[in-house]
């Protein structure tokens, strides 16, 4: 389909026209002009004025139910709310059931998304079975497709297991991507260890558990001189542990959930389950600090941490729900509601995910294929049941009016807009 979007804020640091208004022609799945006042050519015609547009979203920490799970999620469904979420890349997590530790399952995987607007790459397993005491297949992972490799929601608890799976995966340029949490700390706790806990009366995870987790895998990237990338921190300790590692030179790297920069531990008070999330909700000081991360480089990117689940799972008492909420559609509005302005939405959500999974990076040029996102920083919109696209409904947001709305995403010759 040929398309002409008119009068729209380009924003993609790796474009001559990054933040520049101007209209963007698209022929066959490919850029062809930007410019002011273009001819129209008998194209179909988009008004961008007061839009953003920028290269395809991707996501880094993405759990879907396929294979095993599909009641939450499938790969059809989680590509349509990752559409309308703005996304046009997804790293989805091996926590499926069989989990993705051999190429059989990688393959799976490459096989059932392909042909789609969403491009869809398979996080291999670090360990077989996710138990952490076998390391997978990573090798021929790899070159069945996997760009990374994570246990999931599950941290790698034994230290010599983990510098193992470094010396190995660094043979081959693998990156592991791990789950900062010391268990033998955290034990069997249900939120941040504070004040709240106390008067909720509910166990506290402390952030010791997550920052003794991280200081463990700075060392052993550091001993190995290979590169970690540390997935959801949730701390201001962790913070200045990554930044620390950075300025020694280390090839450490980070995320933060979009959640993360937006909740906090005050919004417990209800015990909503859907609030219920892993690392778990921390206080502001936290907030400020990871925002503050994300600004000066020491945070790489922002992630989704999509994790759907049936509503059995959640519309439970607290204590027993399972930690998690949907993401994928409300990842925009919270970077906004957080105060990221456009470049950095561009940095942190499309461009750096990919860099840190060795992916080619889409940019907005003349002659480049087209892989962006357009959306509405302003424009408000209801996400409830009509708007949402996962099979599950596990978010805090769910029946509420959010701010910044995507209205078209275009990836691999395949366009979808929304109203």
């Amino acid at each position: 389909m040929n398309l002409l979007i008119s009068g729209v804020t380009i924003v993609d640091p790796n474009s001559k026209f990054n933040q520049q208004i101007a209209d963007v022609r698209l022929e066959q799945g490919r850029i062809t002009a930007i410019g002011s006042k273009l001819t129209v050519k008998g194209e179909e015609v988009i008004d961008g004025k007061g839009c953003i547009l920028s290269p395809g979203f991707f996501d880094l920490n993405c759990a879907i139910g396929d294979p095993g799970f599909e009641t939450r999620e499938d790969i059809a469904t989680a590509t349509e709310t990752a559409k309308a979420g703005g996304f046009t890349g997804l790293a989805v997590l091996p926590q499926t059931k069989p989990v993705i530790h051999s190429k059989a399952e990688v393959a799976y995987i490459v096989n059932k998304a392909k042909n789609n607007l969403v491009d869809i790459f398979p996080i291999g397993a670090v360990s077989h079975d996710l138990e952490g005491k076998e390391l997978a297949e990573l090798y021929d992972m790899k070159l069945a497709g996997a760009v990374a490799f994570s246990d999931g929601s599950r941290p790698i608890t034994d230290d010599g297991f983990m510098s193992r799976a470094l010396q190995y995966a660094k043979g081959f340029d693998g990156l592991l991507m791990v789950y900062p949490e010391n268990k033998s700390i955290a034990g069997k706790s249900q939120i941040n260890e504070s004040r709240n806990s106390v008067l909720l009366g509910m166990k506290g995870l402390p952030a010791l558990a997550e920052e003794m987790h991280i200081s463990r895998d700075i060392f052993l990237a550091g001993y190995h001189d290979a590169p970690v990338h540390i997935s959801n921190i949730s701390t201001a300790g962790s913070v200045l542990l990554v930044r620390k590692a950075k300025k020694e030179g280390l090839k450490i790297t980070c995320d933060v959930a979009a959640h993360q920069l937006v909740f906090t531990e005050e919004l417990l008070g209800d015990f909503d389950s859907n609030y219920k999330v892993k690392p778990p909700l921390r206080g502001k000081a936290d907030v400020k600090a990871l925002l503050a991360g994300l600004k000066d480089g020491t945070i790489d990117a922002v992630s989704s941490q999509h994790r759907p689940y049936e509503i059995e799972f959640k519309n439970v008492e607290f204590e027993i729900a399972a930690y998690g909420i949907i993401a994928l559609q409300t990842v925009l509005p919270l970077l906004l509601k957080a105060g990221l302005d456009a470049v950095q939405i561009a940095a942190k959500l499309a461009v750096n995910p990919r860099k840190l999974l060795g992916l080619a990076v889409p940019v907005i040029e003349e002659g480049a294929a087209a892989n962006f996102t357009l959306y509405n920083p302003a424009e408000e919109w209801l996400y409830n049941a009509d708007s949402n696209f996962s099979k599950s409904a596990n978010s805090p947001l769910m029946n509420k009016k959010l701010t910044g709305k995507v209205k078209l995403v275009y990836n691999n010759k395949q366009l979808q807009v929304y109203g």
